[in-house]
Formats: C-alpha cells, structure tokens, sequence
C-alpha cells in the first residue's frame, strides 16, 4: 500500500510573518521562519513549501531556502526523501531526557575546565550575558524571549568553548539543546530563575574554582530537566481541558 505523503503547507496569518518592504534578506526570513516554528504555529512533521512561503513573505525563493538550510542546522526544520523540508519533531519525554543525560556528563565537567582556563575576556563576556539576562522578558511567545534565547545559548556556548576542549564544545552545538528547550518552555517564565543559576556558574568559574563550577552548572541542568517535565505536564493538562 502506497504512504500517503502529506501535503506542503503555505503559513498560517501570523504577526510576525511580515517583513519591511522589499527586504529579501536571508536573516530576516530566517527569524520571521524561526518564530513561527518556535511557537509551533505550524505542526511538527508539517511540509514547508518553498514557493509558499516566498509568496507569504513577499521574497523570492532563494533568501527562503537560504533561512531553511540554517534552520536545518538549527534542527528546527529536516529533509524527507520525495517531501523536502519538514518541521522538525519536538523532543518527546524520553528523548528529553537522553539529552539531559548526554548535557549532565559534558556542561559540568566543561565549567569545571572553564574554571581553570577561562581568559578575562571570556568572564567578561559571561558576566555581561547575565547581566544582560536580568529583565524577564514580556509576553508568551518566542518573539518576546529571543534575546533572552540568544544570550542564553551564548552563555553555555562560551562556557564550553572556555574549557579548552574543543570536542565537548562541538558535541553540545551539535545537540542544539536550546532550539530543544525553548520549544517547549518559554511559555512558563524560566528567566529569573536560569539567570540566578546562570550568575552561580559564572561567578565559580570567575573565582577559579572548579568543582564549584560544575556543581553549579550540575543544579543548573538539573533544575531545567524539571522546568521542562513540567512543561509536559502542562501541555497535557490543556489537552484535558480542551
């Protein structure tokens, strides 16, 4: 029996899906593609068509490709045989957690290298993505978290990158945990409480003490595994009430 393939989809009407006129730039189509899929406006395993989205947008076919293929790197969206690109898959339950066990043997153990290796240039750049991080963004949707997002993921980014091993900081850009995680729990107001845990990292990793670093970081990973379980139970909670 054949497999019914499923249709591509053109956008939803969102808010954010108009851009300035006659901009065609590759990053603006990317961030106006990167909200919609954050906010899951359209459903995972849903086809992306090209020339819709360029139609929508008002932009030729090529800036739209151009965003897609950095979103495929981003793991927001993939390529299906005889389908092109699809929205990725949110992580389910159990694949959270695999990635939670592979991020709680590498992130410790990089703030703990960190604390040895870290240049002043790299604290510097630490202290000011938490200072950085200290208003709570308004608002329920991605749009209104993406500098928090962004300053979130450079902070872990440059923590590895400091603990001078080049492989660990390779492996977790490869897992993409904070296009994983935002998906799910920018919704339930995490920012006061990851800055705080971002600020005891930090500063361990600013004193030089190592095992201090990694049990910072350790609570940290630990408590945003919880944070987002939570955001499960929610989502099936509304399912109920729906």
């Amino acid at each position: 029996m054949a497999r019914r393939k499923n249709p591509a989809v053109d956008l939803p009407e969102h808010p954010r899906l108009t851009l300035p006129p006659r901009t065609i730039l590759r990053d603006s189509v990317y961030e106006a593609l990167k909200s919609m899929l954050m906010d899951l406006d359209v459903a995972p395993g849903s086809r992306l068509s090209i020339d819709g989205i360029a139609r929508r947008l008002d932009v030729s076919p090529t800036p739209v490709r151009e965003a897609l293929t950095k979103l495929e790197s981003d793991g927001l969206v993939a390529t299906r045989p005889n389908a092109g690109y699809v929205v990725a898959p949110v992580l389910d339950e159990t694949e959270l957690s695999h990635l939670f066990d592979v991020r709680v043997l590498l992130e410790p153990e990089a703030a703990r290298l960190a604390a040895g290796a870290a240049s002043k240039a790299a604290v510097a750049a630490l202290r000011s993505a938490c200072a950085a991080m200290t208003a709570q963004p308004a608002g329920d949707d991605y749009h209104a978290y993406r500098d928090f997002a962004v300053l979130d993921a450079r902070l872990h980014r440059v923590i590895a990158e400091a603990s001078g091993n080049p492989l660990i900081a390779d492996t977790l850009a490869r897992l993409h945990p904070h296009t994983h995680g935002y998906r799910l729990y920018f919704r339930v107001g995490i920012a006061a409480e990851t800055t705080r845990e971002h600020a005891a990292i930090v500063e361990a990793i600013a004193s030089h003490d190592g095992p201090a670093a990694a049990s910072a970081m350790r609570t940290h990973l630990d408590r945003s595994r919880a944070r987002l379980h939570s955001a499960y139970d929610t989502g099936a909670e509304q399912s109920e009430e729906d």
